[in-house]
């Protein structure tokens, strides 16, 4: 029985590192993929779209408030925030089925997962990215109020084949 128990955690053992070893084999395909497709579309020119959070009057808005993109293309997306009080762009599930090169606003540039991005009055900032995995997304101002007062949106990233 001891030996049966010592084999049961042995094969147990080695399924746990096989599992581990697809999933770092998956996660290194598909950073290599991401890698090899930012290589080849930084040569060609971002698409630029400009959304504005809120206007100069003060309404609660994002315009254009729905956004299409195609998947396997660079954008470049110009947020502005002409209106006298702060917003965020909040759309989580758009963010995470798109591949971020990179935010710029002001002297920074951040890399990396982005989810959200708050824009102080008459701030600027620009989002490079290529969309990946096709769907619908919402977008909304998470501030208190907003969103029920109108400040939402859809992002559709629909495929590039």
């Amino acid at each position: 029985m001891k030996y049966l128990v010592k084999i049961y955690k042995f094969s147990l053992g080695i399924a746990v590192v096989m599992a581990l070893a697809l999933c770092s084999f998956a996660i290194a395909n598909n950073s290599a993929l991401a890698a090899s497709a930012s290589g080849n579309l930084l040569k060609k020119p971002a698409t630029e779209v400009t959304v504005s959070l809120g206007t100069s009057a003060g309404e609660l808005k994002f315009v254009p408030n729905n956004l299409e993109f195609t998947t396997g293309k660079r954008y470049k997306l110009k947020l502005t925030n002409p209106s006298p009080q702060k917003h965020y762009f909040t759309a989580k599930d758009f963010a995470d089925a798109i591949w971020t090169q990179k935010v710029e606003a002001g002297n920074v540039e951040v890399k990396g997962a982005i989810h959200e991005l708050e824009l102080k009055p008459q701030a600027e900032a620009e989002w490079v990215f290529v969309p990946m995995k096709p769907g619908s997304y919402q977008l909304r101002c998470t501030i208190a109020g907003h969103a029920e007062a109108g400040m939402t949106g859809k992002i559709a990233l629909v495929s590039g084949k």
